[in-house]
């Protein structure tokens, strides 16, 4: 018997974003149009149970702990989104928070007035973290 074929990653995601409430879900699916549209060497997957956008390009070998392909993963917290960058530290934008031993830092968003208030400073993350890419 033939296996059947995984569901593209993007079916995945939009999976996962239509079985959110209505105002989580609409928030999640603004955040990927983002992400998606800030570069094309963005990716997305379903990773940690969560969407994730990774890097796609092409990237020097790296140990796979490192996550170094891993931008951020979206978890929903209380309502809102906190956006996890495993290896966010590397970025000097001031939006991330915290300072974990990790190396990872954080964004929350709480609603669509908040996501685009945060918009083009989240883009400038983006953008400072795919410079960083060692390719």
């Amino acid at each position: 018997m033939a296996k059947s074929a995984k569901p593209p990653v993007s079916a995945t995601v939009d999976a996962f974003i239509s079985n959110q409430p209505a105002p989580l879900g609409e928030l999640i699916g603004a955040l990927r149009k983002i992400f998606l549209s800030t570069d094309k060497n963005i990716g997305e997957q379903i990773k940690w149970n969560a969407p994730c956008f990774v890097y796609t390009g092409d990237m020097k070998p790296f140990n796979p702990k490192e996550y170094k392909r891993d931008i951020a993963v979206v978890n929903v917290r209380k309502g809102a989104l906190l956006i996890v960058f495993p290896t966010g530290a590397r970025v000097t934008n001031g939006l991330l928070e915290g300072s974990y031993t990790d190396g990872r830092r954080l964004v929350t968003i709480h609603d669509m007035k908040d996501l685009r208030a945060k918009e083009k400073a989240l883009i400038k993350v983006l953008q400072e973290w795919l410079k960083l890419v060692e390719k």
